[in-house]
């Protein structure tokens, strides 16, 4: 068993704005078999609209390519790109130099299919080389270029929980609204910070899970802008329906165009979405709607597959200096609430986990 872990980042260019890319099999050919040695490997994205899935959910999916597309394609299909998205109106976004905004991608659609898909930064793998693990792009490309993407994996033999706390995140008394966890006013990051000093964690991860009181609330990483967090997403969380008919008009103006593929992977928490959209076009008798009841194994809870846990890296810059939590340039861990709470405040428990 290897003693120490190892870590290497790699830079993907995808070749289309939604592409999978097989990670493993990036590594191999570029380093070899290096990750054979260890029995677990975590996997960090440093992008907004670029991540991977679950072990578990991709496990579902067969950990094939021809389980994964579809899937994330019915997420694509909710929320198409140039559909009026308030994120999108570049002119509106005050924090953008004129520069920027000639070169900035209008990706609200992908965001949100990011998240509401559950596509995860940083994910634990129980590792299998030969396997494919998929880095999966939904803005891969912007004006006809390759997006330059980055992605780091550490191959590890242990894990260990060296600390858990629980915390308090102050919410608005908005009944839906977002928090942006890396905010320096809510004090979470120097928190976690001072604790993996006193640890002396090098390589590791932290994990923030709500408590399990907390519903009506979920957590996930990805850019933390106005626009698209106070208007694009609020809007789908506060009237998803209304936000589908409105945005989705033409993409699923005829239902039956989505292809019996697609639909077979859409299992987890689309089950609502689609018999409510299935009863506003009139079609709730329908072949179609009563083939989807059969295949839809699972009940939806909700409309998003929003996570009730993400986990954030944990690295040093050397070999043995002390680790820091490492984020991409516009990401943020963000709480995400779709109803009020009476508290205003949100408990959290953070596990420190050292990985050797």
């Amino acid at each position: 068993m290897a003693s120490q872990p190892a870590e290497i980042t790699l830079e993907v260019e995808p070749r289309a704005r939604f592409d999978v890319i097989d990670i493993n099999r990036r590594i191999l050919d570029q380093y070899g078999d290096v990750l054979r040695a260890f029995p677990r490997a975590l996997y960090f994205s440093y992008h907004t609209t670029a991540g991977y899935l679950e072990q578990r959910l991709a496990a579902r999916l067969s950990q094939r390519r021809d389980g994964v597309e579809p899937f994330i394609q019915v997420f694509k299909t909710l929320f198409p790109p140039e559909a009026g998205y308030r994120h999108d109106r570049l002119e509106e976004r005050e924090e953008l130099s004129e520069e920027q905004r000639r070169q900035e991608p209008r990706n609200a659609d992908s965001h949100l299919a990011f998240i509401g898909s559950g596509l995860k930064s940083c994910v634990t793998y129980h590792n299998r080389p030969d396997a494919p693990v998929y880095f999966i792009d939904l803005d891969g490309v912007n004006f006809g270029r390759s997006r330059r993407r980055q992605t780091s994996v550490i191959g590890y033999s242990q894990e260990r929980v060296v600390e858990r706390a629980r915390l308090e995140i102050p919410v608005s008394t908005h009944p839906v609204d977002s928090v942006n966890l890396r905010d320096p006013r809510i004090g979470l990051f120097p928190d976690i910070e001072q604790r993996l000093a006193r640890h002396g964690v090098g390589k590791g991860r932290v994990d923030i899970v709500l408590a399990p009181g907390e519903r009506q609330a979920g957590l996930t990483v990805n850019e933390f802008e106005t626009l698209l967090m106070q208007h694009d997403l609020a809007e789908v969380l506060h009237q998803p329906m209304r936000f589908l008919m409105e945005k989705t008009r033409n993409a699923l103006a005829d239902p039956r165009g989505i292809p019996t593929r697609t639909l077979e992977y859409a299992k987890y928490d689309l089950v609502r979405v689609l018999n409510e959209l299935f009863e506003a076009l009139g079609m709730e008798e329908s072949l179609v709607e009563r083939m989807v009841a059969r295949m839809m194994a699972y009940p939806a809870s909700r409309f998003l597959r929003m996570k009730r846990a993400l986990s954030l890296l944990v690295t040093s810059a050397g070999a043995n200096g002390p680790g820091t939590i490492v984020q991409g340039t516009y990401q943020s861990p963000i709480l995400v609430q779709w109803q009020k709470c009476e508290r205003q405040a949100r408990a959290v428990d953070v596990a420190i986990t050292e990985l050797t």
